[in-house]
């Protein structure tokens, strides 16, 4: 049996390839997706759950068709799918499925944790196969994956044996980008490390026995852009994790701000953006809302050249 290709080249190839280090965040606000697209879906579709779940997926499909050619990785957040119950659900599935037929390398923004059994079966439907009727086979299948570690390592390990047997990924919550965030995490311990600390030399062990070709681990650390001093401490901790980056654009943050996230080779960090690429039309004077696809092209070229300028 062929070995799986490792996540981290996976991405990194793919970084390389484009010449880009942006995630576009798929966070669809049903209020804000253009009203072309709510009609559309409201007309031929009398059941108002399965018609957001159709106009959700018909935005999203254009904001790929638009970027897939300009970037690695999109990151859908279920939470925005799951309010609209089993049918945001599905717009979910195809949302990934979708991505994945465009080149485009999938997280699954789902920040799952939990011990055991539960824990397995969270790996096995965003990461793995689930038994169906003595057949094996993929359900959501997502590349990667968010994971919330404060349950300890029997709440990480499944994700991770999942994330080896099929060359996929996690990303570990580390220090997140919200305000309040350092509530917990910014916590000092006895020894004067913070609680955030101690969670990225877990992070630095938990990858070190399935590092890529091109110096990665496969276990990820979600570190907001909002915390430059921070990321620069963490980056010294943890220099084969691959940084997931929120925070950049609508929640202040700019490229000098996610510069410490980077090694030297320029590699080790991915940025996330959404709101201010998918909605980028509604900030322009340029674009109208059938012009929403254009207007997020525009903006993830913007930030590429931001990034890229930064990274050099």
């Amino acid at each position: 049996m062929m070995k799986p290709f490792h996540f981290a080249d996976r991405l990194n190839t793919s970084i390389k390839k484009k010449h880009s280090v942006v995630c576009v965040g798929l966070d669809p606000r049903l209020e804000q997706v253009p009203d072309f697209i709510k009609k559309k879906a409201l007309t031929t579709d009398k059941n108002i759950f399965s018609a957001a779940a159709e106009a959700i997926l018909e935005f999203n499909k254009g904001i790929i068709d638009a970027v897939c050619d300009l970037v690695p990785v999109v990151k859908p957040q279920i939470a925005f799918y799951e309010q609209y119950g089993h049918e945001g659900v599905r717009a979910y599935e195809e949302t990934l499925a979708y991505a994945r037929k465009k080149d485009l390398i999938t997280i699954a923004d789902v920040k799952r944790g939990d011990i055991g059994s539960t824990a397995e079966a969270y790996a096995k439907a965003f990461l793995g196969k689930v038994d169906v009727f003595g057949k094996e086979v993929f359900s959501f299948d997502a590349d990667a994956l968010t994971v919330s570690p404060y349950l300890g390592y029997d709440g990480i390990k499944p994700f991770i044996d999942e994330s080896r047997k099929h060359g996929k990924g996690i990303f570990v919550l580390v220090k997140t980008s919200n305000p309040s965030s350092g509530d917990l995490q910014d916590l000092q311990m006895q020894d004067g490390h913070t609680v955030y600390e101690i969670m990225a030399q877990y992070l630095d062990s938990w990858g070190t026995d399935n590092i890529s070709e091109t110096d990665y681990s496969f276990v990820g650390a979600v570190v907001g852009a909002t915390f430059p001093v921070q990321a620069a401490k963490l980056r010294k901790l943890m220099p084969h994790n691959i940084f997931l980056v929120p925070g950049y654009g609508a929640q202040g943050a700019t490229a000098m701000d996610v510069k410490n996230c980077f090694n030297a080779d320029g590699l080790g960090a991915i940025i996330n953006s959404s709101r201010g690429i998918i909605y980028a039309w509604k900030d322009s004077d340029i674009y109208s809302e059938k012009d929403y696809a254009e207007a997020a092209r525009d903006a993830v070229i913007k930030m590429n050249k931001e990034l890229e300028a930064m990274i050099k």
